[in-house]
């Protein structure tokens, strides 16, 4: 159950093209092999309220959270979470040409006890499929 949180400055929200931003992310996630696309929430949250170096109003920032299941070797996340970054730094570069931006990522691993989950999103997406491909 991979979640990809993206917070971003309010002040570039018109910029940086959230939903192609997102879709490219998700895409790498499972491309790296860690996450499953049935499992990937992509969401992004503008902040009204920030700070950022000498609090000119064009100062910018994005950070993402990646959440992740509880088990897998650190090389293996490494690896994954180099990838996404080069996507999310890949996609803000022109931005950053533009203004002070701030690109930051950390990942934080999901208690193994301490989660609940509930996820009928393969089921959908298999009856979507079948149904595209009667379709046809």
């Amino acid at each position: 159950m991979p979640h990809m949180i993206v917070e971003y400055s309010r002040n570039i929200e018109d910029m940086i093209g959230t939903e192609n931003l997102f879709e490219k992310m998700c895409d790498m996630g499972v491309e790296t092999g860690v996450f499953a696309r049935t499992g990937i929430r992509v969401r992004g949250e503008a902040r009204d309220c920030y700070h950022i170096a000498d609090g000119h109003p064009e100062n910018a920032f994005v950070h993402t959270i990646l959440r992740v299941g509880h088990g897998r070797d650190e090389a293996t996340l490494k690896d994954a979470g180099d990838r996404i970054y080069a996507v999310i730094c890949d996609h803000l570069a022109a931005l950053a040409e533009t203004r002070v931006l701030n690109i930051s990522m950390e990942i934080q691993e999901i208690h193994p006890v301490l989660t609940w989950k509930k996820n009928n999103t393969p089921q959908w997406m298999d009856a979507r499929a079948a149904a595209d491909q009667a379709a046809e």
